[in-house]
């Protein structure tokens, strides 16, 4: 699996939880991140390195997009030049939103290209009907995660800018809509209250990597402890540290990633 940085262990943690015997590897393109405001073409082309790493040298069996924005922009082209690999990505839980609003009104954090993209508009015109989206564009929160800080005064400013017009237009749900924010859900809460639903996409996508798995025959069952193996594009000491912090667990060491 993959992300621009170190929000996919979002995923990861839900991944681990159902799939107990099944080894990772896990990429962070941290010198690139955020994807956010990077073009299309620069997302497509560190997406496919990425994958093609994960495939040739790895032999990998399937590949997690833990990115909604390289999902937006990469995972199609992926997965025509991957046919025999399953590429499973994310997309923001408009529709179990949808269904959980009582106010009927869903407020998006999202990186602007995920909202800017195809597969958001797609999904807002099937899932949206007779409720209010309220989408905000969040930089900055990528930053803070990827620095540790997930309940610090600048995660909490920025939480508080982009949520507060949400909740005085009546918002009751709140979809999480990059892997980055779940690690900001607690510092979230508390700030919008107890009354109001944050949803996010990382256990779907879990299941969804089960399922297909299953259904290729690829399941790993066997005794004995997984093994997760890092890499970094960025500064590995850095990655490590933020790893151990964000996973709460020992990690013994973060390998670069040897692509330019």
């Amino acid at each position: 699996m993959f992300d621009s940085g170190l929000g996919g262990l979002s995923v990861l943690r839900e991944l681990v939880r159902m799939l107990p015997d099944e080894d990772v590897i896990y990429v962070a393109d941290s010198a690139h991140v955020p994807y956010g405001p990077k073009p299309p073409a620069f997302i497509r082309e560190r997406s496919l390195a990425i994958t093609r790493f994960l495939v040739d040298v790895h032999h990998v069996k399937a590949v997690v997009v833990a990115c909604n924005t390289a999902t937006t922009h990469a995972v199609e082209m992926l997965r025509r030049e991957f046919p025999d690999v399953p590429i499973v990505g994310m997309e923001p839980a408009i529709k179990p939103a949808a269904a959980a609003t009582r106010t009927g009104t869903v407020g998006v954090l999202a990186t602007q290209a995920t909202l800017g993209g195809e597969r958001f508009a797609d999904l807002a015109q099937r899932y949206s009907d007779g409720i209010e989206l309220l989408t905000q564009p969040s930089p900055g929160l990528v930053e803070c995660v990827e620095a540790g800080d997930v309940n610090g005064p600048e995660a909490e400013r920025l939480l508080r800018a982009y949520t507060e017009p949400m909740l005085a237009r009546g918002a009751d749900t709140i979809v999480l809509g990059c892997t980055h924010y779940p690690f900001l859900r607690d510092t979230l809460q508390r700030i919008v209250g107890n009354d109001v639903q944050i949803i996010d996409t990382g256990e779907a996508v879990a299941r969804q990597t089960v399922r297909v798995l299953e259904r290729v025959e690829r399941r790993e069952r066997r005794e004995g402890p997984a093994a997760i193996t890092y890499y970094s594009s960025g500064d590995v000491n850095g990655a490590r540290a933020v790893i151990q912090t964000l996973m709460q667990q020992r990690v013994d060491r973060v390998l670069p990633l040897p692509i330019p």
